[in-house]
């Protein structure tokens, strides 16, 4: 009797390097989906999933009318999820149907795969009270806040791609469990705070 065995899910990345990787290798095609990328980081951690959509908007692909809403959405349903403590991550289907020109992603992602190896080499378990609960919370609750904005943002150049590193630095630093990159990743927050404080 002949069997099928299906094949095992693939291990979730562990480093920024290896995300960029799945979402080139799923890129592969004209035409990509959300999903197919996901499917690629196997059962992976919510971490990774948050990193995704930071890294992208923090690429020429915002500049694709609504991406950065979506892009948004998928950021603060992700950071909820984190806050909420679920076990397992749940994502609208309007988000997982997205389709990407498989061309403009591999481009955007390829220009950014140096940089995300460099800032690799420079992580490191640091400070690690930074990543983990009660304070883990803070950079959680800072992600939800700012993929609410993005939407706002839309029609403002830039503040979306701003917005997008902010998240990916906070998302690195809870993903290498690196305190040190939470913290730097909190001080455009801090200063944003501060000039409204001023203001006020």
């Amino acid at each position: 009797m002949e069997t099928h065995h299906t094949p095992p899910d693939p291990a979730p990345p562990a480093s920024l390097p290896e995300i960029i990787d799945r979402v080139l290798q799923a890129a592969e095609v004209e035409l990509t989906d959300i999903r197919t990328i996901l499917h690629s980081f196997g059962r992976a951690s919510f971490t990774p999933v948050l990193l995704l959509p930071a890294i992208a908007v923090a690429t020429p692909l915002s500049g694709i009318p609504l991406f950065s809403s979506l892009m948004g959405i998928f950021i603060a349903i992700v950071s909820a999820q984190m806050l909420a403590r679920r076990k397992y991550l749940w994502l609208p289907d309007f988000i997982l149907s997205r389709q990407i020109n498989g061309a403009k992603l591999t481009a955007a992602f390829t220009r950014i795969r140096s940089v995300a190896v460099w800032v690799d080499t420079h992580t490191a378990k640091r400070f690690r009270l930074l990543s983990r609960r009660p304070l883990v919370f803070v950079p959680q609750l800072i992600c939800l806040v700012s993929g609410l904005m993005m939407p706002l943002l839309e029609f403002v150049p830039f503040s979306s791609s701003v917005a997008g590193i902010g998240v990916a630095i906070l998302a690195l630093g809870m993903l290498a469990r690196d305190g040190v990159v939470i913290v730097l990743g909190l001080l455009p927050y801090a200063g944003v705070g501060w000039l409204i404080l001023r203001v006020l």
